[in-house]
Formats: C-alpha cells, sequence, structure tokens
C-alpha cells in the first residue's frame, strides 16, 4: 500500500484517483501533481515503482495538505470570530455564513427541527 502524506492510497485505483484520498487534494490537483511528478495518470497505485512514489510524495510536499491545511482553515474561522466579523457570527451561531436563506432550508448547519410542542392544559375536576 503506497503511503503518501500520512494517508496509505488504495492499491487498486489509478492514481489519479488514489491522490483524491488526500485531505485538501482534488481531481484537478491531483493531476498537477501528477504532472510535476511525471506519472503517468493512468497508472495503478499497485504499479507504483518505489521511485514513482517518492516522486509523488515530493510534490504532494509542496502543497499544503492534510494537517496543515486544516490547522490553516480553523485559525481563519477563529480569525473571523475574534474581530467580529459577520462571517465569525454565524460560524459561532452555528447558521450558514455565505447569505443562505435559513427561514426553510439550512438544515445541515442548524441541525435536526426542534420541537414546538405547546404544553398540555391541566383537565379541571
Amino acid at each position: 500500500m503506497a503511503r503518501i502524506a500520512g494517508i496509505n492510497i488504495p492499491l487498486n485505483k489509478r492514481v489519479e484517483v488514489g491522490l483524491t484520498y488526500i485531505y485538501g487534494v482534488g481531481d484537478s490537483k491531483a493531476r498537477l501533481v501528477l504532472q510535476r511528478a511525471g506519472v503517468d495518470a493512468n497508472t495503478y497505485v499497485k504499479d507504483l515503482t518505489d521511485d514513482e512514489v517518492l516522486k509523488l510524495r515530493d510534490a504532494i510536499d509542496e502543497e499544503m495538505v492534510e494537517g496543515d491545511l486544516r490547522r490553516d482553515q480553523s485559525q481563519n474561522v477563529k480569525r473571523l470570530m475574534e474581530i467580529g466579523a459577520y462571517r465569525g457570527l454565524r460560524h459561532r451561531r452555528g447558521l450558514p455564513a455565505n447569505g443562505q436563506r435559513t427561514k426553510t432550508n439550512g438544515r445541515t448547519r442548524k441541525g435536526p427541527r426542534k420541537m414546538q410542542i405547546a404544553g398540555k392544559k391541566k383537565v379541571k375536576k
């Protein structure tokens, strides 16, 4: 199993697809990394030589991926919250930050609906 950036790349997939298992590497960045490393995109991970794996590791190390990227994103959100920006307030409240409507949608951010059932009335005897 090829291990790149601390992630085990699945053996039975093409390298182009396998690289997308790394956080921060999508389709376009995977193609860019393969081009930079000089590896054919249609090669299967199990068929990679040790030399090609090393080239891929070096090319991925130049990009911001996995832990560094996660840390950077969380610091950006914390900074927005600290300076009191509108987007920071939306993050703090757990609401959508980019102007989406919340009256009828937004359940992903807001969570399951809160039940608003009126209390039972006491029965007179």
